[in-house]
């Protein structure tokens, strides 16, 4: 225990000057270290996104039965094994592994939070409500594939 406040602070004050005294070096390679903790995912490459090109709030894909356009944002991602597939609407995000299997499919979002949905055996998965925030996706199959995509902005 402390005897006053004084010494307290002192202690305090000498931690920080230690903490400001690592060297950048030091910095940079824990950040390096971090930076690879999803190494044993394949990373998956964005082929398509509809919305490339598109002016902020334009409409991407009309629905001609409506009275209102539905805004529907479709992306295709591929690796080495596997296909992925997503529709992003109001409603959320639909979702399609080729080739088919079941699995589970993690939602990263970039506020740190995380959830987990099941891919069935034809491959479907969804999410809703669709994510506000960027976000990225991260599947894992029966058959062991595990795949992370890019993140994806709203």
């Amino acid at each position: 225990m402390w005897r006053d406040d004084d010494e307290l602070l002192a202690a305090l004050a000498g931690a920080v000057r230690e903490a400001q005294a690592v060297p950048r070096e030091f910095v940079e390679a824990g950040k390096a270290a971090y930076a690879w903790r999803t190494i044993d995912a394949e990373l998956a490459a964005l082929i398509f996104d509809s919305a490339a090109g598109a002016a902020p709030g334009a409409e991407l894909a009309p629905a001609g039965t409506r009275a209102e356009p539905a805004v529907l944002r479709g992306l295709t991602f591929t690796s080495a094994r596997l296909t992925i597939e997503v529709q992003i609407g109001a409603d959320g995000l639909l979702g399609q592994i080729a080739p088919p299997q079941p699995g589970e499919a993690e939602v990263q979002l970039a506020t740190g939070t995380q959830d987990v949905v099941a891919i069935d055996p034809i491959g479907w998965f969804a999410l809703r409500p669709a994510p506000g925030v960027a976000f990225r996706l991260r599947l894992r199959t029966r058959a062991g594939e595990d795949v992370l995509t890019c993140w994806v902005t709203p």
